[in-house]
């Protein structure tokens, strides 16, 4: 997720910038393998899924069946080493004929479709937050809302709630900001001091630590730069990246502080894209660039699914035999609803049985469009993934769209699982930042320092969030799939969450998310009260026996070949 080593670097940074005298150690855990998320507890002592443990004990000599997975993100690099061999490729379409072969609407989807693109090539690439969006559509309606609306309504008190999440954080960020640039002049003089003694432009933490002399002003930026390092969690990490993070988050946190309050967010969409946003009917938009210049991302979800396993390049997603559509939906900032509701009917609509969702907003103005595209991958009997959410908060407490929950009081989707992001056991148990609940979060799986691919052509990098953790579960939930075919989207569901374990460890408490003081149950974080474990979910398919008792109804799916290595 974005901005999540910047915050770090914050909170690091500002408790310096207090006490730069203090004595603090750069204690890195043992290391922890970058394929962390694979492995298992019994054998490498990090809470793992067990995805490598499965594929040598239960899987060797089995059949499996090609599963195709719908990834509604950023976009793609369709160029990517470890990538471009499991893109599902439309067998309906004729590539750069101009022409929609398969008549679906959307002419050349031969990979995906790009909800952002407008016509002429281009595509959005920032768009506003929902509840600013909401904040000036409601204020464009009534002029003065707090006197012209019912105190008693309905209405009035969603106004509330946008002045509470728009008015009071625009103060804020001019408070933050301030603090933020005494930071930036802070990093600058480290900066400075250090690359002066090294001799180099570029270092990370390790080559921090080697340093020993007697200038005092070195070892303090020394002291300062190592804190910093470590509030990030990350030990790969070079300055120049954590640098230029930082820079992106105080670039945006000044366009936050200079928006006034009376200037409504500019409408990039209008002019690149051209719909109707108010109209779900207008559906036909966008373009075929599933790849365009900001799928970070993107990349990073599919490759934790999908890379090529044992090819010898990069790293191994979790599935051996799965194909990644990309549906572009998601810019730098809310997604609209619109959009991705349209995106999920693509999805289902096109095959794939297992939709990955790593976004979400706290509002959702066209809920009612969402909650028919999730009725309506429910009914096709398609699996929908979706993030818990990044603000170390309760979701049973707070919203986060989409949701299970109808907006029309019908019975909950049960097609649909939020992830929350558990660490390795040495980065932590639980992640800070994960958003949690007893009734409205389902499980947790691995979230923190997830090494995957990255726009590039043939880059990996490190990333962390529950963006990170619904993948992890949507990828073992297609390889249950491709070995179990016959499986319900509902069947599978209940195979992840009735397979999930307790910390493998035996600990039973962990610190509360967005409360560092606060000790709670990790059982009462999520309805399971587990991570997901991909040896024991199959294990329980298995024991289920898929081809018994079940009762789905069969839907024509596109034809997949197997996923060719190299």
């Amino acid at each position: 997720m974005k901005s999540n080593r910047a915050m770090a670097v914050m909170a690091g940074g500002v408790l310096w910038m207090t006490a730069l005298t203090a004595n603090p150690s750069y204690a890195q855990s043992s290391a922890t393998p970058r394929n962390w998320h694979l492995l298992n507890y019994a054998q490498d002592s990090v809470y793992g899924t067990g995805v490598e443990k499965a594929y040598a004990e239960l899987l060797k000599g089995k059949k499996s069946s090609p599963i195709l997975v719908a990834v509604i993100d950023s976009g793609i690099d369709t160029l990517h080493e470890d990538l471009k061999s499991v893109l599902w490729v439309n067998p309906k379409e004729i590539p750069g004929n101009g022409i929609d072969d398969d008549g679906n609407g959307y002419i050349d989807d031969v990979h995906g479709w790009n909800f952002l693109g407008g016509k002429d090539g281009r595509s959005v690439k920032e768009d506003s937050d929902e509840a600013t969006r909401e904040y000036y559509r409601i204020k464009s309606l009534y002029g003065n809302p707090d006197s012209a609306l019912d105190k008693q309504s309905k209405e009035y008190s969603y106004w509330q709630k946008l002045q509470g999440k728009v008015s009071r954080p625009s103060g804020e960020s001019k408070v933050t900001y301030k603090t933020m640039l005494k930071l930036q002049e802070s990093l600058r003089k480290c900066e400075t001091l250090i690359t002066g003694y090294l001799h180099q432009n570029d270092f990370n933490a390790a080559k921090l630590d080697s340093i020993q002399t007697p200038d005092q002003d070195v070892m303090v930026a020394k002291k300062f730069l190592l804190r910093i390092f470590e509030n990030t969690g990350e030990a790969n990490l070079s300055y120049s990246e954590l640098k230029s993070e930082f820079e992106e988050y105080l670039a945006d946190l000044k366009k936050k502080a200079e928006q006034a309050d009376n200037d409504a967010p500019v409408d990039k969409r209008a002019d690149i894209i051209g719909d109707n946003v108010n109209d779900i009917n207008d559906k036909y938009y966008g373009n075929n660039d599933v790849m365009g210049q900001f799928g970070f991302h993107g990349t990073h979800v599919s490759g934790i699914i999908a890379a090529v396993r044992n090819n010898d390049i990069g790293i191994d997603g979790i599935n051996n035999n799965v194909r990644i559509m990309m549906v572009k939906a998601v810019p730098d900032g809310d997604e609209r609803d619109k959009d991705v509701a349209l995106a999920i009917r693509y999805a289902v609509d096109n095959g794939a049985r297992v939709v990955n969702m790593s976004f979400g907003k706290g509002f959702s103005p066209h809920k009612e469009w969402v909650d028919a595209a999730v009725k309506y991958a429910e009914e096709k009997g398609v699996l929908l993934v979706h993030a818990a959410g990044n603000d170390g908060s309760n979701n049973d407490e707070v919203d986060n769209f989409p949701n299970p929950d109808f907006a029309d009081h019908s019975a909950r989707a049960n097609n649909y699982i939020t992830v929350g992001a558990s660490g390795s056991g040495k980065n932590g148990k639980v992640a800070s930042f994960s958003n949690y609940g007893k009734k409205n979060v389902d499980i947790f799986a691995p979230g923190v320092q997830i090494y995957s691919t990255v726009p590039g052509g043939n880059k990996y990098g490190n990333a962390s969030g529950t963006s990170m953790a619904a993948p992890v579960v949507a990828g073992v939930a297609a390889l249950v799939l491709s070995y179990h075919p016959n499986l319900t989207a509902q069947q599978l569901k209940y195979i992840l969450m009735k397979s999930a374990t307790p910390l493998p460890d035996g600990t039973t408490e962990v610190t509360k998310p967005g409360s560092p003081d606060v000790k709670i149950p990790f059982a009462e974080l999520s309805i399971s009260g587990g991570l997901v474990n991909a040896y024991e979910a199959l294990k329980l398919a298995d024991s289920m026996d898929a081809h018994k008792d079940v009762k789905e109804k069969k839907k024509k799916k596109a034809k997949l070949e197997p996923v060719k290595k190299g």
